[in-house]
């Protein structure tokens, strides 16, 4: 608190005027931070209607709130005041908004089609723990890859298994080769990808 205070230009009492304590600190870090990224994921899915951009745009947008402050995300996420039962976490509470919110877009796609939604549910929570699981080793990565390879990565294992499965029932769907697989260097540069 003695640090957040110097940092702020202020003294330690005017802090805890806002904040009863490191705890309330930390909520409100939390807080900001879960603004920042539903707003970021909500400006990034305006004006995109396919769904493979949809889905690249959603990564992208996760990845760049992590990019943007690493040491803020990490702070946030692994929950360093954990005394602090989890209905007051606003990051469990955003993975789980999140997830919702895709999967009411899988679902609604499912639905357009003719299909049975009800996988809807465990695909976009499943979705999200996989991009945040690959985003947390990409940030202790020694040599990590750039946000852009990363998200493309992402988005092509992504939407490989949802075209597969979504294709099995008979939906047509962009089944195009992935743009960022990992394939031998001189097929890459054959596709156009970036290395």
């Amino acid at each position: 608190m003695d640090e957040i205070a110097a940092a702020a230009g202020t003294s330690k009492t005017v802090v805890y005027r806002y904040f009863a304590d490191r705890g309330d600190l930390y909520l409100a870090v939390c807080t900001r931070v879960a603004d920042r990224l539903v707003g970021q994921l909500t400006a990034a899915l305006r004006g995109a209607s396919e769904p493979r951009e949809l889905l690249f745009r959603a990564v992208d947008a996760y990845l760049r709130v992590i990019e943007a402050d690493p040491e803020v995300y990490r702070f946030v996420v692994h929950r360093p005041l954990a005394d602090r039962p989890m209905a007051d976490d606003p990051i469990a509470g955003l993975s789980a908004l999140v997830g919702r919110h895709v999967a009411g877009l899988i679902a609604a796609r499912l639905k357009e089609a003719g299909l049975d939604p009800t996988a809807a549910e465990p695909w976009g929570h499943g979705l999200v723990g996989l991009v945040r699981s690959a985003a947390d080793h990409w940030l202790d990565a020694r040599d990590p890859m750039t946000r852009e390879q990363l998200t493309g990565y992402l988005t092509d294992l992504i939407w490989t298994g949802l075209a597969g499965v979504l294709e099995a029932t008979g939906m047509t769907v962009d089944t195009a080769p992935p743009r960022f697989a990992a394939v031998p260097p001189n097929q890459r540069a054959q596709r156009g990808d970036t290395p």
